[in-house]
């Protein structure tokens, strides 16, 4: 038995691990009514580096979930109906510069009387600004929301985030005083120009046809394998541009949505990205510092309810003079109150540049992955409480 046990690989060992856990704990969650992914998240603490160190390669988790995430933004775009994205520009664009800019603020703010540069105050406003697509769009389709008002602006606005990271990355890397390369930057441009040209295409001619694709109707192994370049061709493109490779899958995602020929892919590739989404929020966890947080447990605490309060109201304003009702507003707020994943690049880029110390970044990553894992809790806390006052409403006018 032991010759047995010596002989099985550390990977399959930690996958079969990683089943069992996902197969006990999701039972538990699913008779709580809570998201799988807070069991994802609760995983990778457990089996991560600071918890019982199971995963030995941690790059190589880390590498499984980017992963995921493209293969998420790829779902994401195949979602969008791009002339009904257009249609809600208002609330997509001025609510997203409105979170930045409020984000911003509150954080020059608290770095004023803390003494904190101006570079490292505008990169923390960006951090808190992002919400989570990964969570998101997850709760959107448990709720049945993706075809309701409060869903389309909910995920018009995180569309609008998920785009504007590119941006956000450049500005981070200026403020930290690192110079891109001519070459660089005229490839970002080039791929912006493109990102642009191919939203005004899809925009005009609404849809596509790739008769060629006809032929693989009824063949289910090469439908897998066309789905994966699909998604790859995107993210490959945009990262051999200097952009995030999600952004190009999310745009990859956005052509397949247009074409005709192509609703097969959506079934072909749900297991993987089950799989692989999964896998990203395992990984969030396993960069969960536990000594470091029990250290700074109230600093972080105090930071999350922070920006769950900040993000709530600063969206749910935001969405009121869009045109929701109170309700509706409200529940927008919840679901796009947390910190997205896309913050963790933020946070690395900005500890790359020397905006943040090491503490700074531990810190982030703490809050980040706390604001993740308890925004489900956040949500239905504020789904009750709109609910109770709506059930005393109707009680009193009766």
């Amino acid at each position: 038995m032991m010759v047995l046990m010596a002989s099985i690989n550390d990977s399959i060992a930690n996958i079969f691990l990683v089943g069992i856990l996902a197969v006990l704990i999701g039972y538990v969650l699913k008779r709580l009514r809570q998201p799988y992914l807070i069991g994802y998240i609760l995983i990778g603490v457990c089996l991560g580096q600071h918890g019982f160190n199971v995963f030995k390669s941690e790059e190589q988790i880390q590498f499984l979930g980017e992963i995921g995430i493209i293969l998420l933004f790829f779902f994401i775009g195949m979602e969008i109906s791009l002339p009904a994205f257009v249609k809600q520009w208002r609330v997509a664009i001025l609510g997203t510069m409105m979170q930045v800019i409020v984000s911003v603020l509150v954080m020059w703010t608290i770095g004023y009387y803390a003494d904190w540069s101006l570079a490292r105050s505008v990169v923390l406003g960006f951090v808190i600004a992002l919400s989570s697509s990964a969570v998101v769009i997850k709760l959107l389709e448990e709720k049945n929301l993706l075809e309701n008002k409060v869903g389309k602006d909910v995920l018009s606005i995180l569309l609008t985030q998920d785009i504007a990271i590119a941006p956000i990355l450049i500005i981070t890397s200026l403020l930290g005083g690192i110079t891109q390369s001519t070459t660089q930057m005229y490839l970002q441009i080039v791929g912006g120009v493109l990102i642009i040209s191919i939203f005004i295409f899809l925009y005009k001619k609404e849809t596509l046809e790739f008769k060629w694709l006809d032929s693989l109707e009824k063949d289910h192994e090469m439908q897998v394998f066309m789905a994966i370049v699909f998604c790859a061709a995107g993210a490959l493109l945009m990262g051999i541009l200097g952009l995030s490779p999600a952004l190009g899958a999310f745009v990859g995602g956005i052509v397949v949505h247009a074409a005709k020929e192509t609703d097969w892919i959506h079934d072909n590739l749900h297991p993987f990205r089950i799989i692989f989404v999964a896998v990203f929020f395992i990984s969030v966890g396993a960069q969960i510092d536990l000594m470091f947080l029990r250290e700074n447990i109230q600093i972080i605490v105090g930071l999350m309810f922070v920006v769950f309060i900040l993000n709530q109201a600063v969206n749910s304003i935001v969405l009121k003079v869009f045109g929701s009702e109170w309700k509706e507003a409200l529940i927008g707020g919840a679901l796009l109150a947390q910190i997205g994943e896309m913050s963790f690049l933020v946070c690395f880029t900005a500890y790359s540049s020397k905006i943040i110390s090491e503490f700074g970044y531990n810190a982030g990553i703490c809050l980040i992955s706390l604001t993740l894992l308890f925004s489900p809790l956040w949500i239905a806390a504020i789904e009750r409480v709109v609910n109770r006052n709506k059930s005393n409403s109707a009680h009193l006018s009766k």
